[in-house]
C-alpha cells in the first residue's frame, strides 16, 4: 500500500472553539474509520493541515475538505510519497501554534502564500518532534 502525504492551508470561516471542536471531531471519527493520521495547526486566522495515509483515502479526504464551507481559499502546498508517517498515534493532533508560526500580521501579509513546500513540511517534522517554539 503506498502512502502520502498532503500539506494544505486555508482560512477558517466562523472560527469558535465550537467550530474548532466539531472539525475535531468529525476528522478523528473519520480519519480512523479510513487509516488516515495527520495534524492540525488551527488559529482564527489559519489553519495548516498534514493528512498522510493511504493515497486514495488521503486523497479523497482532501477532496472534502476542499468543499466544506468552514474552510476558505483552500490551497494544497505538497503531495508526497512517504515510507513512515509523522503522526503515527494521531487520527488528528491538534496544535494551536500560538507563539511559533506566522503571526496574524505576517498571515496578513502573505507570508503563508509564499511559503514553500518544504516550510510547510518543517513546520510539522517540529510539531511532529514535540518542538514548539524554533530555537
Amino acid at each position: 500500500m503506498s502512502l502520502i502525504q498532503i500539506a494544505y492551508v486555508s482560512r477558517p470561516f466562523g472560527y469558535d472553539a465550537a467550530a474548532l471542536a466539531g472539525i475535531l471531531v468529525d476528522a478523528r471519527a473519520r480519519n480512523r474509520q479510513d487509516n488516515l493520521t495527520g495534524a492540525l495547526i488551527c488559529r482564527a486566522d489559519l489553519y495548516c493541515q498534514l493528512l498522510e495515509g493511504p493515497e486514495q483515502a488521503v486523497q479523497a479526504c482532501f477532496a472534502r475538505i476542499a468543499r466544506d464551507d468552514r474552510h476558505l481559499e483552500v490551497r494544497k502546498l505538497a503531495t508526497l510519497p512517504i515510507s513512515d508517517r509523522l503522526f503515527p498515534g494521531w487520527d488528528m493532533r491538534h496544535d494551536p501554534a500560538e507563539s511559533w508560526m506566522w503571526s496574524r500580521e505576517e498571515t496578513t501579509a502573505g507570508h503563508v502564500e509564499s511559503a514553500t513546500a518544504l516550510d510547510i513540511l518543517a513546520v510539522f517534522r517540529k510539531l511532529a518532534a514535540g518542538r514548539g517554539a524554533p530555537e
